[in-house]
């Protein structure tokens, strides 16, 4: 024989109520998280404020001691003193007029020499340069040559008491042979002149 057995739950109401007890808790985690973020951004937005705060009442006293700075030299502004006064003629007397070496530089650089390129660092002015290797004439002596004329050179003679030969070596390009060099022009600033 065959026999049908149903299941009744008499219980809906506990699954139900279950149901509800586990949305409340899940409700009352969310509310407590939500309120736990929103404590600790508000704290954190609180520090970053109070920061920033500090940076502008900083900025704005060292802007009012920069501002009594030039008042005091506007109300001082018709006298110069004679610190002033040296600091004045020390810029006057220490500083390079480029235009006037750049115009001198072709002036001691012979044909048989090309600068490459050249920069001013700490006082030295660093002269890069190429010649053509020559069977007939030994390069050094050619750099030499070009030494003894910046040397003798006015302009150069001026700003720059010390000229020294740092380097040189063999290269090639492009299928001929040349010869790389380096001169440093020592300012009067470097070597200690006035």
């Amino acid at each position: 024989m065959n026999q049908l057995y149903f299941t009744i739950n008499l219980n809906k109401f506990g699954e139900v109520r279950k149901q509800i007890e586990t949305e409340n808790k899940s409700f009352i985690n969310t509310v407590v998280l939500f309120i736990i973020c929103a404590l600790a951004l508000s704290g954190f937005i609180g520090y970053v404020n109070n920061s920033l705060q500090k940076k502008v009442s900083s900025r704005k006293k060292y802007l009012k001691s920069i501002e009594n700075e030039l008042k005091n030299y506007e109300a001082k502004g018709e006298y110069l003193s004679s610190g002033d006064l040296k600091k004045l003629a020390k810029l006057s007397s220490d500083r390079i007029f480029w235009s006037k070496k750049l115009v001198a530089l072709p002036e001691v650089t012979s044909k048989k020499i090309a600068i490459t390129d050249f920069s001013f660092k700490r006082g030295i002015l660093s002269l890069n340069g190429i010649t053509k290797v020559n069977k007939d004439e030994k390069e050094i002596t050619l750099i030499k040559t070009f030494i003894d004329d910046i040397k003798n050179n006015e302009e150069f003679k001026r700003d720059f008491p010390e000229i020294r030969y740092v380097k040189s070596r063999k290269d090639k390009e492009k299928g001929v042979d040349i010869y790389r060099f380096q001169i440093d022009c020592v300012s009067n600033e470097k070597v200690g002149r006035k």
